[in-house]
């Protein structure tokens, strides 16, 4: 008994340490307030995967604030992903405890049960493993996510970083690849075929949709009146992440002896040089 007394002792302890760990390891989020990522972990997880075939890697991505995406896409998602975003705190116990009953049934991971925010902190920060510490550190990064940000922060983010294709990244990017129109401007059924293709957006064309990616728009439609997403939320703009390229420099190298000015500004007069008397006499 006592050593069994000291095996769950240290059990424990390992526990708590791991534990610990895990939540020190955590990313800051707070940032994300006021300013938008630049890249993120599946990004460059495909870039490496492109990089490892000797392929360049594609990134297609513009960013579209909450308010100019189109109601109808913000509709189509919600309906698809997750219903109850407005309702539960970042993780949806219902949710959470049908997948665990299905994968404890199946023996498999077969089901994931996962919030727009945990998609989002999985997008942002983490891989697409099944591991049980991978999805412990997504369920507390998505408590950390809607303790720091707003509901549209979260699906605004959401909606510019996620997967629409191979090297395809956010809602804009999508909607001018697959419809050649801003996702601002998207119809119902163009949102619908969008939304559709996010569990397997790299194996389904929502330019040329098969008749099963049909079948699963046509059930998105009869959905989307269900949810209505809340007005933009007032306040600062946040400026776009920087480009995906490098940036052009604002100055470019002088050439020798040539004036420093601004555009439009008058040449000053070229200065003459002072002549001295010979035999230095002044």
């Amino acid at each position: 008994m006592r050593r069994l007394g000291r095996v769950i002792a240290a059990l424990l302890v390992l526990g708590f340490g791991c534990a610990t760990f895990v939540y020190l390891s955590l990313p800051d989020v707070r940032g994300l307030r006021t300013s938008n990522p630049d890249t993120t972990a599946f990004i460059e997880l495909r870039a490496r995967e492109a990089r490892d075939r000797g392929e360049t890697p594609r990134r297609l991505q513009r960013w579209i604030d909450y308010a100019r995406i189109s109601p109808n896409l913000k509709r189509a998602v919600l309906v698809t992903e997750d219903s109850a975003f407005w309702r539960h705190e970042g993780i949806d116990f219902e949710q959470l405890k049908e997948s665990m009953e299905v994968n404890i049934e199946r023996m498999e991971f077969a089901r994931g049960g996962s919030t727009i925010t945990q998609q989002l902190a999985k997008n942002l920060y983490l891989s697409p493993s099944k591991n049980p510490i991978r999805k412990v550190r997504e369920l507390l990064i998505a408590r950390r996510l809607e303790g720091e940000l707003s509901t549209q922060r979260i699906l605004e983010v959401y909606l510019n970083v996620i997967e629409w294709g191979d090297g395809v990244y956010g809602a804009d990017a999508a909607a001018r690849k697959y419809f050649r129109k801003s996702a601002s401007e998207l119809s119902a059924p163009e949102a619908a075929l969008l939304a559709a293709t996010i569990s397997n957006p790299r194996a389904m064309d929502p330019a040329n949709p098969a008749q099963r990616l049909r079948r699963r728009q046509q059930m998105i439609m009869r959905r989307m009146g269900a949810v209505t997403p809340p007005p933009p939320v007032a306040g600062p703009p946040i400026p776009p992440p920087r480009p995906t390229v490098p940036d052009i420099p604002l100055t470019l190298p002088l050439e020798t002896g040539a004036p420093l000015v601004l555009p439009g500004q008058v040449l000053p007069p070229p200065k003459m040089p002072v002549l001295k008397p010979p035999g230095g006499a002044r």
